[in-house]
């Protein structure tokens, strides 16, 4: 769901969001330029070949790779038959780091690449057209 207390906790407020050599920098610049839309539709992302890579057992740093396929529609119209939308496949990249200032050592991002690969549909469902 969208669950903005969430969201925030995933990343580190210094964060960065490359969505196609197109930079977020900072946790509240990657909310306003993608949360901010993305949550109000209705839209499931499906991760599969997920690889940690965690250099030693006693690291703080990892990277995270996954593939993405994401599927979007306008608010409200998942569910209505023919209704357009649009579908991505993309490439997930993560550098990871342990949260020094959080007692459970919670992983946050440090930086989220992510390359999309084809998208099919209507893009006007991203931008509200």
């Amino acid at each position: 769901g969208n669950d903005l207390p969430l969201f925030e906790s995933a990343f580190f407020e210094d964060a960065a969001f490359d969505f196609n050599g197109s930079v977020m920098e900072g946790r509240a610049a990657i909310k306003s330029g993608s949360w901010d839309n993305v949550s109000k539709l209705d839209t499931t992302h499906f991760l599969s070949n997920v690889r940690i890579n965690l250099p030693s057992e006693d690291s703080t740093t990892a990277t995270v790779t996954a593939s993405a396929l994401a599927q979007h529609f306008r608010t409200g119209q998942g569910n209505q038959p023919d209704t357009t939308r649009l579908t991505s496949g993309a490439l997930y990249s993560f550098d990871v780091a342990k949260d020094p200032a959080d007692a459970n050592g919670l992983w946050k991002i440090k930086l989220w690449k992510m390359k999309l690969v084809w998208t099919e549909g209507d893009w006007g469902v991203m931008t509200g057209n």
